[in-house]
């Protein structure tokens, strides 16, 4: 029962991570500040919505990386549960312990240790010439 429980909470933050996407900073040039951050925020999604209907596609950002290091954490912890185990009779139960101990640490490192994502360079360079062709000047992305 622990175990659902706990996969069912890593689960629900790595949904969460999901959620937050990259978006371009732009410089305050002469276009920005008469356009203002509200309409710049339009142009920006307006920019997002072209670049997708033209084929690129944002990338899987943080939760890529999320899925990844959990994926690999439970793996390295089956092996190593299994190997301990092994020295005590109980190969079984020791890569299963290993496999949930590990997911749960490549979780958690995933999520606040792994460093910024960056969208999918297509997309980013799509969304910045779109930008630009509106006016604004991409900085970088965050």
């Amino acid at each position: 029962m622990k175990l659902v429980t706990m996969l069912n909470m890593g689960l629900m933050l790595l949904w969460l991570s999901a959620c937050s996407s990259m978006q371009p900073v732009l410089y305050p040039n002469a276009h920005f500040l008469s356009a203002g951050k509200e309409v710049a925020q339009q142009d920006i999604e307006a920019c997002k919505q072209l670049a997708e209907t033209a084929g690129a596609k944002e990338g899987y950002g943080k939760s890529g990386d999320v899925a990844s290091s959990t994926a690999m954490g439970a793996g390295v912890g089956a092996a190593s549960g299994a190997a301990g185990g092994a020295v005590t009779g109980a190969a079984g139960t020791g890569s299963m312990v290993g496999a949930v101990s590990g997911a749960v640490w490549g979780l958690l490192r995933g999520l606040f240790y792994s460093g910024p994502s960056q969208p999918d360079q297509a997309y980013a360079n799509f969304v910045s010439r779109c930008l630009q062709e509106k006016g604004y000047e991409v900085t970088g992305w965050q």
